[in-house]
């Protein structure tokens, strides 16, 4: 232990006599461990985000969506949900605690005065959306059932589309053209910042019949269903409930493609997350080759360290120190020098991560996970073990005569 312990302080004083040589050594290491730490903590951030959205909406919620297959758009054939499909789902399925049907557009134009704001989402909703998706108005109202009941023309802006639209101080009351009709402010959503680069606030709500007598069967495409249930337990039967009617309501046989897409929030959860986690650990192995150029870097520096030094190893194997003596010293400054690579490149990362979630909202929750860092500082060290072992074993096999010798 003592052996270890004062070959420990050797490699590190050897390191500080070379300070300069070492801090260029380690910039590999540094700057892999760096990405990889950058990469892992920015995924992190998205997935804890999504994670606590879709635990807003709640694991009893589930989604009927028109699904078409790739080779049926090619053809210019879509699924579509019918307001018929609508009703017989209210009909038929049991333990519901609230059914909301949905048109979902994108790319809507809203003018006011000259200002024109483009839509990331246009809904036709109605009333319960607020309550189901847990995202409620910041200024005046949302969408009420005698809204739909009249066919108003109203619309709940999102704070974004309101910056765009440079809408005044007191904007309620104030009226838009959307598909050239005239509709009235009555309220204005929270933020919820953006996912995936995506703004969430960029975004309109209007009735859901009023929007549906605009669009007629040509807004079937974009119709949507969501189902609140009571009970979470019973949300697989009712799946399996809502496969069986809508599949005879569209003739579907068992060889035929699906022309809807029917999923609990749970699992869009679970397939967002594992999107995430495939993505991150695709990009942290391909960040991660560049550790490896760090490790060769090292070898060549200690290789170069080796040669330089020779004198000083045929002087200290003449004091009697061992070849066991040699190898770890520089076995050590090998590993001392991918360790604090590591370590620096831990902080760095945190750092960009953190940097990346102050400028992108919807990232704001930048973490490290402690397995994330301790498999960088492990594989850092164990760089320094492989491509330090080299160099090392040549310092220990030195005859001391001709180490003496060596000019």
């Amino acid at each position: 232990m003592t052996n270890f312990m004062e070959s420990l302080i050797l490699a590190l004083l050897a390191l500080k006599a070379n300070l300069m040589s070492s801090i260029l050594t380690t910039l590999g290491i540094i700057v892999g461990v760096t990405s990889v730490i950058a990469v892992i903590s920015i995924m992190q951030g998205f997935t804890d985000k999504l994670t606590q959205d879709f635990e807003n909406m709640g694991s009893n919620v589930i989604m009927v969506l028109p699904h078409s297959s790739f080779k049926d758009q090619m053809r210019g054939k879509y699924g579509k949900l019918t307001l018929a499909d609508l009703g017989a789902i209210e009909r038929v399925v049991d333990d519901v605690e609230s059914i909301i049907p949905s048109y979902y557009l994108q790319g809507v134009s809203i003018e006011y005065e000259g200002n024109m704001a483009n839509l990331m989402g246009f809904f036709g909703t109605t009333s319960e959306y607020s309550s189901v998706n847990n995202h409620y108005v910041a200024e005046g109202r949302f969408i009420i059932p005698s809204d739909d009941d009249y066919n108003r023309k109203i619309v709940v802006l999102g704070p974004e589309a309101r910056e765009d639209l440079k809408l005044p101080e007191n904007y309620i009351g104030e009226y838009v053209k959307i598909f050239n009709q005239w509709y009235k402010i009555v309220g204005e959503m929270e933020e919820r910042g953006s996912l995936f680069g995506m703004s969430r606030d960029n975004e309109a709500y209007v009735p859901f019949a009023t929007i549906g007598s605009l669009l007629r069967n040509s807004g079937l495409k974009f119709l949507t269903i969501t189902i609140k249930v009571n009970d979470a337990t019973k949300v697989p039967n009712i799946i399996e409930q809502l496969n069986a009617l809508l599949e005879k309501r569209h003739n579907i046989g068992p060889d035929d493609n699906k022309d809807f897409k029917i999923q609990s929030a749970d699992k869009i959860k679970k397939q967002q997350e594992d999107t995430l986690s495939s993505f991150t650990y695709i990009v942290s192995a391909i960040v991660g080759i560049s550790l490896l150029v760090g490790g060769i870097g090292i070898m060549n520096i200690m290789l170069v360290s080796v040669t330089e030094r020779t004198k000083e190893i045929g002087i200290c194997k003449a004091l009697g120190a061992k070849r066991s003596d040699i190898l770890i010293q520089f076995l050590a400054e090998a590993v001392i020098l991918c360790l604090l690579g590591g370590i620096i490149g831990v902080i760095l990362g945190y750092g960009i991560g953190l940097l990346v979630g102050a400028v992108m909202p919807g990232v704001d929750q930048i973490t490290v996970p402690l397995w994330a860092i301790m498999l960088s500082l492990g594989f850092s060290s164990l760089i320094g073990i492989v491509f330090g072992i080299v160099p090392a074993s040549k310092a220990a096999n030195l005859d001391p005569i001709q180490a003496l010798h060596y000019e």
